[in-house]
């Protein structure tokens, strides 16, 4: 799996003309799926991204997770992140997960953010969606489930 975290003062996304998904203070989080993931590799991503210390303590370092300051996520799935441009200008998704592998995994990843305690809304798999965000700092974080790159 494959995620860009941007920390947020706030975000939504909207399917349709209808907002789906709102926080404030917390991450967006663009989530992809490979074909190699599994139960594992959505934990795995859950848990890291939960422990990510990327808030601002009373000294202004980033010394505190999202849990820490109460924030919240908004989760998008985005198999565009498995992209391959090394040869050509057309992308390849070769490696994206199929919707029928990556929709669990995606809400696997979802349901264990909650589990632990985790304020989470979403946007709605498989369909167009506009993501607003206002990115705070701006800080952006890649977090990948594979050992090695």
């Amino acid at each position: 799996m494959r995620a860009v975290v941007q920390r947020v003062s706030r975000a939504s996304v909207t399917v349709d003309g209808d907002v789906v998904g709102r926080i404030g203070r917390g991450y967006v989080v663009l989530l992809g799926v490979s074909r190699e993931d599994d139960d594992e590799a959505a934990d795995y991503m859950a848990e890291k991204i939960a422990g990510l210390r990327v808030f601002e303590d009373e000294a202004g370092k980033m010394n505190r997770s999202i849990q820490e300051v109460g924030g919240a996520i908004l989760a998008v799935s985005q198999f565009t992140l498995y992209g391959d441009v090394r040869r050509g200008r057309r992308p390849g998704f070769d490696r994206a997960g199929r919707p029928e592998q990556a929709e669990p995994l995606y809400q696997r990843f979802v349901e264990k953010l909650r589990s632990l305690g985790l304020h989470v809304e979403t946007g709605r798999f498989q369909t167009h969606m506009e993501v607003e965000l206002v990115n705070d700092g701006p800080v952006t974080i890649l977090v990948d489930s594979e050992r090695t790159f």
